[in-house]
């Protein structure tokens, strides 16, 4: 692939690189030359100002195959991931079969060979996240897994926590978890508090994730600093929790979702079902709680939890609809909506959190707009205000309760391992 973008606006925080009006030449997938005014044989693209970006990179991604293809195929996620900005997602391990031995983490390389999103695979903590005996660590990592997570529920044995941190230590991978305390979200379908009385559902309170937070935060230090990500906090005392950890110096990372800084519990109203998720929405002290985390690098990455569901899954009363929402094709237009516009982010803050972070919490190579460097990049419109369609979304599933909302910021393109996606 040969191709030159012009009049690109340049950002990449890892080099403190923040250009305008600059060309990007890039031949056989490589950068080759970055500069104003260039001239060169390959396909010109004139981006007219929009944001050339380091490959954003989505750390938390259900895709469903093997065993659930009906909801998402490897195939479909993948695309949906491209058209939504993204050049590398790592996919979770409650499949069916789960990730819970090399043969499984084979066939989804062997399905995802190829494609322009670079894909890595999280594996169990125990075998078939039944949070009893653990997997097979050291046959997991040499097949290639970088991170290790029963994702979905949590280890509930403390006991068992701290034997997963101790092997995890000895192979240095990441530990991930679902932090959901379950003897206190039996049955709840929203979050604990005046919306869930009022409409009578089963509430979860936000104690219940607080509660893991802090036990697996005191684990791992126990253990020896053992790398530990928090997944998607939604509560203002899982986030304060993480601060005090890092204060101290606790090797802990953590991410959020899109939902959880956009959307109140008061959501579940207007979207019913669409608005379930797993951890739920939470009250706007949460969002105010999380927006602070993000600003002051408490919160290190922002990840999808893309989870889609057959729409029979969700068209139903709200205790029994599935949790969770596809979120690949919204991440980008939702954080410039609701973070970069407003001011709560710059720009380059809002890379970090999407480019740089996730594959720092991984240790995977660095990703840096720069010459000689492979083309590995997000491009977008900041402001371009558009209304997100059902006919935009490239996900096998459509349940989002985002079809209609108008947003600022879009998508244009996605460049990696030699292949270009451009939206519509």
């Amino acid at each position: 692939m040969d191709l030159l973008l012009r009049n690109a606006h340049l950002v990449d925080p890892s080099l403190g690189l923040d250009a305008t009006g600059m060309d990007v030449e890039i031949l056989g997938g490589v950068i080759t030359r970055i500069g104003k005014s260039l001239q060169s044989s390959a396909e010109v693209c004139d981006l007219n100002g929009a944001v050339v970006a380091p490959g954003f990179f989505d750390m938390h991604v259900h895709l469903r195959e093997p065993g659930q293809e009906y909801k998402e195929t490897i195939a479909t996620g993948l695309t949906a991931a491209a058209a939504g900005g993204f050049t590398g997602i790592c996919c979770m391990p409650n499949t069916e079969p789960s990730i819970s031995d090399p043969f499984v983490v084979s066939y989804i390389k062997e399905r995802a060979a190829g494609h322009l999103v670079d894909l890595v695979i999280c594996g169990t903590m125990t075998k078939g996240r039944k949070g009893e005996e653990l997997a097979p660590m050291a046959a997991l990592v040499d097949a290639g897994v970088k991170m290790i997570s029963d994702d979905g529920g949590a280890v509930r044995s403390a006991e068992v926590m701290r034997r997963v941190f101790e092997y995890a230590k000895m192979f240095d991978l990441l530990v991930t978890q679902h932090c959901e305390e379950h003897s206190m979200t039996a049955g709840a379908a929203m979050n604990e508090g005046h919306t869930s009385t009022k409409l009578g559902i089963p509430g979860w309170p936000a104690v219940a994730e607080d509660i893991i937070v802090a036990r697996d935060i005191l684990l791992a230090e126990y253990v020896g600093n053992v790398r530990y990500h928090a997944a998607h906090l939604s509560t203002k005392g899982s986030v304060r929790l993480v601060r005090e950890a890092k204060g101290r110096g606790a090797t802990v990372s953590c991410e959020v979702t899109p939902h959880h800084f956009m959307l109140t519990d008061q959501a579940v109203e207007k979207h019913g079902t669409m608005a379930k998720m797993n951890p739920p929405l939470r009250a706007e002290d949460d969002i105010n709680a999380i927006i602070e985390g993000l600003q002051d690098g408490t919160i290190d990455c922002i990840a999808t939890d893309h989870a889609p569901h057959a729409m029979h899954e969700k068209e139903t009363d709200i205790v029994s609809a599935s949790f969770g929402i596809i979120g690949l094709e919204t991440a980008i237009p939702i954080g410039l909506t609701y973070l970069v516009k407003p001011g709560h982010l710059s720009l380059s803050q809002y890379i970090e959190k999407c480019s740089i972070n996730p594959r720092k919490a991984l240790k995977l190579p660095a990703v840096q707009i720069k010459e000689k460097e492979r083309a590995n990049l997000t491009i977008f419109d900041p402001h371009k205000t558009w209304r997100f369609e059902e006919s935009d979304i490239r996900s096998k599933s459509k349940n989002t309760p985002f079809v209609g909302e108008e947003f600022t910021g879009k998508v244009i393109g996605t460049i990696n391992n030699d292949h270009a996606y451009w939206s519509n």
